[in-house]
């Protein structure tokens, strides 16, 4: 199975980070739009063309199922990318993590924190009350936008002072309303586990915002024949080199070669890679 996924910069290589553990013998296509990131500070409309734009490159390797890591574009897009690829399964982010977020709350009281376009959407709260009706559980839900997070995890910042200041200004209100599980709803979230965790404590459960996609995908692929392990491959729409040097504290592990995607013209998605990969 080669599998293509998508998000707006580095972090959904948190998402790549599980898949490569539960899933090693499929290939991976990525593509991270870092001249584009962030895209929660967008319109609808423009994250619904980036997203198309994705789509539409990673078909060109044949991938036999996408997987949209960027929890923005799984928020406004995944209908309409639904509509607009009908012949590729396309899995989104928002739902796996509400069923898990269900699965893990004892109390009932979940947080969520994303960019302003997920927050903004009420997906999250939508597809927990779906979930929790599902399970006949009774769940409140407190949602909120921390737009700093995304840059600041770009540029390998998750451990500085600015980091703690804003963690701690976003956060307290959950600890006031006494969450047990807090969703972190967005792939650059992750590398803030330890900080999130200082401030909220130990009882309060992460629900990872990779590995719930990445144990959906498994389950549905449970029983498909083994093989050799799964190649890896990066696209980026700009500064490749970053994206190497940031991307393995995301991955775990050294990224590789990562190749850049020319713009010299538009429409920019129907070119292939640059030879060289710079």
């Amino acid at each position: 199975m080669r599998l293509g996924v998508f998000d707006s910069g580095v972090g959904g290589l948190t998402v790549v980070r599980h898949l490569r553990r539960l899933l090693p013998t499929w290939s991976i296509v990525y593509f991270g739009d870092t001249a584009r990131v962030p895209y929660g500070a967008k319109s609808d409309a423009t994250v619904r063309r980036f997203a198309g734009e994705a789509v539409r490159f990673l078909s060109q390797f044949e991938v036999g199922r996408v997987v949209v890591a960027c929890n923005t574009v799984s928020a406004v897009a995944l209908r309409h990318l639904d509509r607009e690829f009908p012949g590729v399964p396309i899995d989104g982010a928002i739902q796996p993590r509400a069923e898990a977020a269900v699965s893990a709350t004892r109390s009932g009281r979940i947080g969520v924190i994303g960019t302003r376009a997920t927050v903004a959407s009420g997906a999250y709260e939508q597809a927990i009350a779906a979930h929790a009706k599902r399970a006949g559980a009774r769940v409140r839900v407190w949602a909120a936008p921390c737009p700093i997070l995304v840059p600041l995890a770009e540029e390998g910042m998750e451990n500085s002072k600015a980091a703690r200041e804003a963690l701690k200004h976003y956060l307290e209100p959950f600890k006031a309303r006494r969450i047990d599980t807090l969703i972190l709803g967005c792939t650059h979230y992750p590398p803030f586990k330890r900080a999130i965790r200082a401030l909220l404590g130990a009882r309060v459960r992460l629900i990872d915002s990779g590995e719930a996609t990445a144990r959906k995908l498994a389950r549905d692929a449970r029983g498909e024949r083994g093989g050799a392990r799964g190649s890896l491959r990066c696209y980026v729409s700009d500064i490749p080199r970053q994206f190497e040097a940031v991307g393995a504290r995301f991955l775990g592990r050294h990224v590789g070669r990562v190749r850049l995607v020319a713009q010299d013209d538009l429409p920019w998605f129907e070119r292939m890679p640059a030879r060289g990969g710079r």
